[in-house]
Order: C-alpha cells, then structure tokens, then sequence
C-alpha cells in the first residue's frame, strides 16, 4: 500500500504517461484504456487529455502581454501551459493524500483551471456542493478507495517532459510507467487530415525529428515502460499492459532515494535545456543580421558568403559552450546564457561590418 507523506495510508495511485506522434491513436487508447481496466481489473482510471485541457491560445501565437518588449514564443506559452497542469494534477494529489474534503483553486489561469476540475467532475472525481457555489470549493468525492491511475494524454515527444511526470511520481511515491503509441507516420498525417482542426504537416514532421522514444536500457527511470507498435490499442494489448500498470503499482518510486544515476539524468536534461535556449538564441541573431544585411541591399553572392560566415560561428559558440558546459558540471543560469549571446552577437556584428562596409 502506498505510504502518503506524514506515514497516512492511502490506496495504491500510479501515473501513466500515454505518449506518441500527434494522431496516433492516444485519447482513444486511453479510453479503451480506462474501460478495460475497470472492467478486468476493478482499478479506476482518470484521463487527462492535454489538448483539451490546454485553452486554444496554448497553440496559436499570443499578443504581446502589457510589460513585455516583445510576444513569447508559441513554444513558451505551451510549456507555461504544460507545467500548470502539472501543478494542478499535484494540488489534486496533495488533497487525496492528505484526506482532504475540499479542492480549492490555486494559483494558475482561471481557464486552464476551469477545464481541468470540469475534466476531474466529468469523471466523478469531485463535485459542486450547493453550498459552495460562490466560493469555487470542490467537495472531493472519496469512494473510489481502490487502485487509481491518472493517464496523461499528450505527446510528450521530448524525454524530459516525460522525467517531469516521473519527478511527481518520485514525490509522493506513487507508481510510473509510460505506454508510447509507435504508429506509422503516413497513418498519423491521413488522421490529422480528417480532423477537425488539424496540425500542419511541417508541425507532425518537426515532432518526428524530435521524438526522443522511451529507452529503459539506458534511463533506468524509463523501466516501467512498453512500445505498442500497432496503430490501435486492442483487447490483444491488454495482458502486456496490465502487467505494465501493475508492476508499476507494485513497485512505487521511491521518495527523494540518493541516487546517482537520477542525480546524471538531472544533469543531462539540464544540459539539453540550456543548450537548446542558447541555440535557439543565436539562431534569432543570425536571423536578425541576415535581415539587416537584406535591408542594406547586400547582393546575394555575399549574402551567401556571409551566412556561411555566420553559420560557421554558430557551430563553433555551441561547441565552445558545450564543452564549457561538460567542464563545470553544473547548470548554467540565465545571466550566463545572456552573457555568451551578448558576445555571440558582437561577433556576428563584427562580421557583417566586413561585408557592408564593401557596399
């Protein structure tokens, strides 16, 4: 039986990251999921669909906020969007845990908020009490004492998305596994056509250039996980996820265990992530230069040249920071990162000087 923080037992809970390419056939894996497993196995699951959780504005350009020098990025609102349902999901946690009878709001968007706690009502999880209609406190609906899995549904194309979940699972010591759909990529693109509103082609062919698949050899953390390589989640499925899903209950990850290996996971994810700022950072200058070197009418021959130039320098500032990076063995904070852009971009400046000052 899962032991709660401050030794209080609780009935065994689990988090099942449900990942793969967009149109691969997760929410309705999840359903199938959700069904069978209540069915064969007594066991209640909660699915927490992303796309319909995240408000539409999570995957369209937003307008510059008051304050701002200039709009966030698509992908920074997405993850601001990520990581309050995430924070939501541990709020709800805490109060199952803690035995609580109510489920107050907590800091976030109040839309985010709002289909999230419609999402957890729709599925008998809590409810309105007509005495606590003003106040938006959710009565939480305590019978379901019996095995409970929360099914995150999105694509969770990158790993440490994915170690996230893991993280909260360490937390509160609860089970963790992760099912990734493997469907074919002319299958998902034929899907996503028949949508509603569907993603771009170019979108769904970036995601499958990033798609870091679960790799139990080398992160031990990522054991708890199976690769269902048919384009639908079938009845057939069901014996290899049910062993899954209760291995995972059985053998809770441990809170807060010193551990070296996780300690190196840490580190490399945290290596990716600055890398991956400092990359996109020099990325926009070199834009940024090429554009002004349009706007000063250089012809396209040393246009070319130039952005040979540029693209030279890149390669080397991402070399010099990585190694930079492996010597230090630590993250980099943010006024490291702005420091190395800074200088990256006085270089890029200095260069584009050569070919201007020719005109």
């Amino acid at each position: 039986m899962t032991q709660a923080l401050g030794n209080a037992p609780v009935w065994p809970m689990g988090l099942c990251v449900l990942c793969g390419l967009p149109a691969a056939g997760k929410t309705t894996a999840a359903r199938a999921l959700r069904d069978s497993t209540k069915q064969h196995k007594g066991w209640f699951c909660v699915h927490l669909p992303y796309d319909d959780l995240m408000p539409p504005e999570a995957f369209s350009q937003s307008e510059t906020s008051s304050g701002q020098e200039e709009p966030q990025s698509l992908a920074s609102y997405w993850k601001l969007y990520r990581h309050e349902l995430l924070a939501y999901l541990e709020h709800f946690l805490q109060a199952l845990i803690k035995g609580c009878h109510y489920l107050s709001r907590p800091k976030g968007t109040e839309v985010t908020w709002k289909n999230f706690v419609c999402c957890l009502k729709d599925q008998g999880l809590i409810y309105l009490g007509p005495e606590d209609t003003a106040s938006c406190q959710y009565l939480i609906n305590s019978t379901p004492h019996r095995p409970t899995y929360f099914i995150l549904d999105d694509n969770f194309y990158y790993r440490s998305m994915r170690y996230e979940v893991y993280q909260l699972a360490r937390k509160y010591s609860l089970g963790f596994c992760q099912l990734f759909l493997d469907c074919q990529l002319e299958v998902c693109l034929q899907r996503n056509f028949q949508r509603m509103n569907p993603l771009s082609e170019e979108t769904i062919h970036a995601m499958v250039q990033k798609l870091e698949v679960p790799n139990s050899e080398k992160y031990t953390w990522e054991q708890n996980s199976l690769i269902l390589k048919s384009t639908e989640y079938t009845l057939k499925d069901n014996s290899q996820v049910f062993s899954l899903l209760s291995a995972a209950l059985e053998n809770p990850v441990k809170q807060f265990e010193e551990n070296t290996e996780l300690k190196e996971v840490d580190r490399a994810l945290c290596a990716a992530s600055f890398l991956h700022q400092a990359d996109q950072a020099v990325r926009r200058i070199v834009s940024q230069t090429m554009m002004s070197a349009k706007d000063n009418k250089l012809i396209p021959s040393k246009m070319k040249s130039l952005a040979q130039e540029l693209n030279k320098l890149k390669a080397e500032f991402l070399e010099d920071l990585k190694q930079q990076y492996n010597e230090k063995k630590q993250c980099h904070s943010a006024s490291i990162l702005a420091i190395n852009t800074s200088l990256f971009c006085q270089q890029a400046g200095d260069i584009a000087k050569k070919y201007l000052l020719c005109l």
